[in-house]
């Protein structure tokens, strides 16, 4: 159902950036008074605003719906997870104490050279 539901969204979601970049500004209806008012015939009167409008909330309530069932529905999937129910590991325990290598120089730790004799000539 998570799956179907999240599908719904990202179809949701792109249309939605569509019909919004289909959308005209508030400041072109001007360009009706230079011949391009013929395009406004094909939805109606009102032209594409009230069509347009009516379908960007449509879709808008159908996004915000899908987000919060999908926010609900992954809340309520975390609770029987397995992240959630599992068990810390117990530590093994030794009645040993334990032992600590002795500590040997390596080459990094090798005591600096002695310079040489100053009268050397």
């Amino acid at each position: 159902m998570i799956i179907g539901i999240t599908i719904i969204q990202v179809l949701v979601a792109i249309a939605l950036v569509l019909i919004v970049l289909l959308q005209t500004g508030r400041g072109s209806e001007i360009g009706a008074a230079f011949g391009s008012g013929a395009s406004q015939t094909l939805f109606g009167s009102s032209g594409t605003s009230g069509f347009m409008t009516r379908l960007t909330t449509i879709v808008v309530v159908v996004f915000m719906l899908s987000s919060l069932s999908l926010a609900y529905m992954y809340s309520r999937a975390g609770e029987g997870s397995y992240v959630r129910t599992r068990r810390p590991v117990p530590m093994r325990q030794s009645n040993a104490p334990m032992q600590q290598a002795p500590m040997q120089p390596g080459p990094a730790q090798q005591a600096p050279m002695q310079p040489g004799p100053t009268g050397a000539k």
